[in-house]
């Protein structure tokens, strides 16, 4: 029986486990040597014991016996399509989700290089873009996002057009503001016209955010391990700095009129949590109506600030979060379902969890926050069949 039955549930982030080696086929032959001497690919080099142990046991018959009974119990490289794209629809069919909107784990921040090497920046969007139209070309259902870097005016607009041309789904974009220009600078208009004529979402996603200053963890007390048991990912006080980047990036796009020139543009903001969405509309509304007389800017706009997320952005708590009240106070239009497969921080029942958080939500919302409000972010990402196939049904 399927994790997901007799409801219809899309699945605004899941993810590839890919392995080190998982751009060297797409890359550019010119940028290979440099792409090599990455300090990442030096920490986590192709012949790695965590790259030869992932592929040993996704390879063991024992081991791959318990992969339906373990669909969400196995997390990471050891779930079953974490990185092997044959067995990716096979999960999928388990989990039971309509349709899933699939992101990078290896390549999330493009490797740093929008801010220090922009060549190679380019290049290895491109390859990751190669990669992700691969991966998911063995099934309709896995809608592939493409990386769209803004560090270049000019750069940006091919990428994009590239991508759209691979058939990906989504375009994504960094949270944090490029070096020299805003992301609602209007030489990016091209972009967003492109992706509106296409009919697909510009989507930020953890990863591309400005990260916490690092000297707030030297406060003279035992350094605090994340919930993997390393210092790589979020802690209690870096957590708090994930939304900052994606709240000023869309406000910048609001206020600088991105939204009411594109109305039918639609942006996701994918597992950057959902909490502060409330409280950041309300204080879009009130810097709009403090400074509404003195920007011309702000005069020309068809709605408040509030009005055009409701119109226009959509969003993915946390499993954690508290849905019900976010909905509540942001909207029904807003928030999304996510499963954040196969990674650990999704859980191991993220239905059990977000049903919890909606108990006391009214019906209409609900269908949206599972199914509709991802079909309206999707667009034309989403073919017609997929949007509201029969639910699969309980055995």
């Amino acid at each position: 029986m399927p994790y997901v039955a007799n409801r219809i549930v899309h699945d605004a982030d899941s993810h590839l486990m890919e392995l080190a080696d998982c751009l060297d086929a797409f890359i550019d032959p010119k940028f290979r040597a440099r792409y090599d001497a990455l300090p990442k690919l030096q920490a986590w080099p192709r012949d790695g014991k965590w790259v030869t142990d992932s592929r040993a046991k996704q390879n063991d018959s024992t081991f791959r016996a318990g992969a339906i009974e373990n669909i969400l119990l196995r997390k990471n490289y050891e779930a079953l399509g974490a990185f092997t794209r044959e067995d990716r629809p096979r999960a999928l069919n388990e989990l039971g989700f309509a349709s899933q909107l699939v992101f990078t784990t290896w390549c999330l921040g493009n490797f740093g290089l929008d801010e220090t090497n922009v060549d190679l920046a380019y290049a290895t969007a491109q390859a990751h873009n190669r990669m992700m139209t691969d991966f998911c070309s063995v099934d309709r259902r896995f809608l592939g996002t493409a990386y769209v870097p803004l560090a270049d005016l000019d750069r940006a607009k091919i990428a994009a057009r590239e991508a759209i041309d691979m058939g990906l789904k989504a375009l994504m974009i960094p949270s944090k503001c490029p070096n020299g220009h805003s992301p609602s600078h209007i030489a990016f208009d091209p972009i967003w016209a492109m992706a509106q004529e296409a009919g697909l979402p510009i989507v930020f996603h953890v990863g591309g955010e400005e990260k916490l200053n690092p000297d707030y963890f030297n406060n003279g007390l035992p350094k605090v391990k994340d919930f993997h048991g390393g210092e790589e990912n979020f802690t209690s006080v870096s957590y708090m700095m994930i939304p900052h980047s994606v709240m000023l990036s869309l406000a910048a796009m609001i206020f600088d009129g991105v939204l009411d020139r594109f109305p039918k543009l639609k942006f996701g903001a994918i597992e950057l949590g959902a909490s502060w969405v409330p409280g950041w509309m309300r204080n879009m509304d009130s810097g709009y109506a403090a400074f509404y007389k003195g920007e011309e800017r702000l005069k020309k706009l068809s709605l408040k600030p509030s009005e055009f997320v409701k119109r226009q952005v959509r969003v993915t708590p946390y499993p954690h979060e508290d849905a019900g009240w976010i909905i509540q106070n942001a909207g029904e239009e807003v928030c999304l379902f996510s499963s954040d497969f196969p990674h650990v921080e999704g859980g191991r029942n993220p239905l059990k969890r977000f049903d919890e958080s909606l108990a006391t939500t009214n019906p209409r919302a609900i269908e949206r926050f599972y199914a509709e409000n991802f079909v309206d972010l999707m667009g034309e990402g989403l073919a017609a069949d997929l949007r509201r196939p029969k639910a699969r049904t309980a055995a």
